[in-house]
């Protein structure tokens, strides 16, 4: 579960992203196979499918990683890998939502929108935990798993949350899609 998941992050710091999504991908298959791990599911994102920014493109080498380790393993090995790609977790670090929330509690005079046309998908802490432990149950080895998500504009959302406070476009953030 662990990356360098931030996006302008990452842009601004490309081999320390690749280190952590794409080296320790590689590591944690390695250990994997070294201590014979029944099966390993490697948490993506949705910004993986057709990435434009150095995040995504790491994570999907990371997913193409994890699936093609099930061909290291060979037929006697119990090991099997899989990969679950999900969208944004409310509430978590860098979620649009706490800092939403943090603006409307200290009375901001407006709420930052990088784009109107911006749209996220959206999956809560336990749904995403449920979908991982799920798919354990399930996964075979090589499967890449893709819940079907709700999807928001943000400038819905911070119309949903904050109603009466008006919205400024502050642009998009480098390597971020719409």
């Amino acid at each position: 579960a662990a990356a360098l998941k931030q996006v302008p992050a990452a842009e601004y710091n490309p081999m320390e992203c690749i280190k952590t999504n794409v080296n320790g991908a590689e590591n944690v298959i390695h250990a994997a196979l070294a201590n014979n791990v029944q099966r390993v599911i490697a948490l993506s994102t949705d910004k993986a499918a057709n990435p434009i920014n150095l995040y995504g493109a790491t994570k999907l080498c990371s997913d193409k990683l994890f699936v093609a380790a099930n061909n290291l393993v060979g037929g006697d090995l119990q090991t099997r890998f899989a990969v679950t790609r999900y969208g944004n977790v409310v509430g978590s670090r860098g979620s649009v939502v706490p800092l939403f929330q943090r603006l409307i509690a200290n009375r901001a005079d407006h709420l930052p929108i990088t784009d109107p046309r911006m749209t996220r998908f959206w999956i809560t802490l336990q749904e995403g935990v449920d979908f991982v432990l799920e798919n354990f149950r399930s996964m075979r080895g090589g499967e890449i798993f893709v819940p079907k998500l709700p999807s928001i504009r943000i400038g819905d959302l911070a119309q949903a949350m904050a109603p009466n406070i008006p919205q400024r476009v502050v642009g998009i953030r480098p390597g971020e899609k719409l």
